[in-house]
């Protein structure tokens, strides 16, 4: 593939709008470009998430993830197109029976937190729950195809578990939210 990119700074996009991959031109506060964005801001958490000392298996999931999510973002940048495949859907499927199965049953909620790669994977599960509502949104004005708005339902869970998992990795526990009720049934 050749160089895509030969300009960064183009000026085209100071009046509020911005180009899509078929040149279309659209409002930067768009429902297309708020789900491109998101989309982004989940990729750029994950690479930071990446920066952490982790499993090499999940470090790898990981730097898959972040290819799928910039497939995503190409697919939404060119309205109609389809880059994201069902595949990818099921294999976060697999990925998130593989890792909850190590797992101990949740007894309580738990808090974002832990380690700091367990909470910078509670940062990305939450930036990936808005990509999903910004996919939704998105799709109830344009058509849109229904892997996108599924792989980010999959990743949303797969990293509340990822972060369990990188908790113990770190040598620790959940961190269990202590409700007052149970707190004054404890009495």
């Amino acid at each position: 593939m050749g160089h895509r990119l030969t300009q960064i700074a183009t000026r085209t996009g100071d009046a509020g709008t911005t180009g899509l991959g078929n040149n279309q031109r659209v409002s930067k506060n768009s429902l297309r470009v708020h789900a491109m964005g998101d989309v982004d801001e989940l990729n750029s958490n994950l690479g930071l998430l990446l920066t952490e000392p982790l499993p090499d298996d999940v470090r790898a999931l990981l730097q898959r993830i972040q290819h799928e999510l910039f497939n995503l973002g190409g697919e939404l940048s060119v309205p109609g197109y389809q880059l994201l495949q069902t595949d990818a859907v099921l294999a976060l499927d697999e990925a998130l029976a593989h890792y909850n199965a190590r797992l101990p049953r949740l007894q309580e909620f738990i808090l974002p937190g832990g380690s700091r790669a367990a909470a910078l994977a509670h940062v990305c599960r939450t930036v990936a729950r808005r990509a999903e509502r910004s996919l939704v949104a998105l799709g109830q004005e344009e058509a849109i195809h229904d892997a996108p708005r599924q792989y980010l339902n999959r990743l949303s869970d797969l990293l509340f578990v990822l972060a369990r998992v990188l908790n113990r990795a770190a040598g620790g526990d959940d961190v269990y939210w202590q409700s007052e009720r149970l707190q004054q049934q404890g009495d």
